[in-house]
């Protein structure tokens, strides 16, 4: 298996053109017949990345996305996995970091450059879900960020890289972790938003059904915000002494460091943001840190399994010394891994439909070992999520013993 990656620019393609396209309305593109690596296998396989290379989004995806695509890509090379004498060509197409863009983006990939299938990222996922509707042939795989139903509804060619829990449901996991680290009274903070506003309210739902009381709430934070005093007091007021922070991660450490500056000690810290390679390529968040911990959706690379080396030692192969991805190279690494598991499955000369009828039988990938539990993508819910507790210590990410993972159904 080869992998080339080159860019589709389409700059005469206006972004209001997404509702026309480039090209004719009847041009089928990569179509539901066409066959992954030819006839018998081998042969080429076009793979559209589409993410943000452009505007506002691309500092934090840029080109990781894609480098997270190209990493799995040459794992599975290298393990000789099943289909790897086929030659992917990743072709990235760029969102500029809005909708409209994104599914101008994703209708270019199959209009013209005639991909097998779509992996997208950030508002790509929108965007390219929006062309799902009219281009239901084509495999669209991403990483939903938010919890709007849509996206979960099955026996469709749209497959998530990850679970997407309906937030308004609460999980033991949170709550019992909280606990588990000495905590009494739960504090948290949101933005004014309805994903962080939710999240906060299923997280004091845990932390109550685990034996917690409820402290200081505040879901009304402007986003991105790093003016904390009146927080920083209200969490003290209240007594609280165990945090959960559904925000940024540069507004749960301006929190962090209000409560050190005011000595208020606290039992634990929970950060549902900031796992990565960015936090340790920062000495001064590194320091401030110290202590916290951080829910993830995957095996840390800290447990040292199979399934976390081969992560890590392909991600250090893109340049990254700790070994751990960012959020948009880890999401381009389960967009791929997820479409190989899915050509294996449908066979490597399976034709589109067949890889989408194929996914939407299945129950059983994993990310090659990093969830905890397979997704399955024959129910919109899943049955039990899992998630990953880390704690900072010094310059490492370590497993929270007893929670690496810790699983739950929803609570009732």
């Amino acid at each position: 298996m080869r992998t080339r990656t080159r860019t589709a620019v389409g700059a005469t393609c206006a972004l209001l053109l997404a509702l026309t396209a480039c090209g004719s309305d009847d041009e089928e593109g990569g179509g539901g017949g066409t066959t992954a690596g030819g006839e018998g296998g081998g042969g080429t396989v076009k793979i559209g990345v589409v993410t943000p290379l452009s505007g506002p989004a691309a500092a934090t995806y840029g080109d990781a996305a894609g480098n997270g695509v190209e990493a799995r890509l040459a794992a599975y090379e290298e393990e000789g996995g099943e289909c790897s004498d086929i030659d992917f060509e990743v072709v990235e197409a760029d969102d500029a970091s809005n909708p409209a863009g994104s599914l101008a983006a994703a209708q270019r990939l199959v209009q013209q450059e005639e991909v097998y299938a779509i992996l997208s990222s950030s508002q790509a996922f929108y965007g390219a879900t929006a062309f799902m509707l009219t281009q239901p042939g084509v495999p669209v795989l991403g990483d939903g960020t938010d919890p709007s139903p849509e996206w979960r509804a099955t026996g469709n060619n749209l497959f998530l890289s990850q679970p997407v829990p309906d937030i308004t449901t609460a999980y033991p996991m949170v709550g019992d972790f909280l606990a588990a680290v000495g905590g009494t009274t739960m504090a948290g903070v949101a933005f004014s938003v309805p994903a962080s506003q939710q999240a906060l309210q299923a997280a004091a739902d845990s932390a109550e059904a685990a034996g917690l009381d409820i402290g200081y709430l505040n879901d009304n934070v402007q986003f991105g915000s790093t003016d904390v005093g009146p927080i920083v007091l209200g969490i003290r007021d209240t007594g609280a002494d165990a945090l959960y922070l559904p925000i940024t991660f540069d507004t749960a450490l301006a929190v962090v460091e209000g409560l050190r500056q005011n000595d208020i000690e606290v039992a634990g810290v929970l950060a549902a943001t900031g796992y990565g390679a960015d936090l340790l390529e920062n000495p001064v968040a590194v320091e401030a840190a110290q202590g916290v911990s951080f829910s993830i959706a995957y095996a840390p690379v800290s447990l040292g399994t199979e399934a976390t080396e081969r992560l890590r030692n392909a991600v250090i192969d893109q340049g990254v010394e700790s070994g751990i991805p960012g959020y948009a190279m880890s999401s381009g690494w389960f967009n791929a891994d997820l479409f190989l598991h899915g050509l294996e499955l449908a066979g490597c000369d399976a034709t589109q439909q067949e890889f989408i009828d194929e996914l939407n039988q299945d129950d059983t990938w994993d990310a090659s070992g990093l969830y905890g539990e397979p997704i399955d993508f024959t129910v919109e819910d899943q049955p039990q999520l899992c998630q990953y507790f880390v704690t900072l210590e010094g310059e490492e990410f370590v497993a929270v013993e007893g929670a690496s993972p810790a699983c739950g159904a929803p609570l009732d």
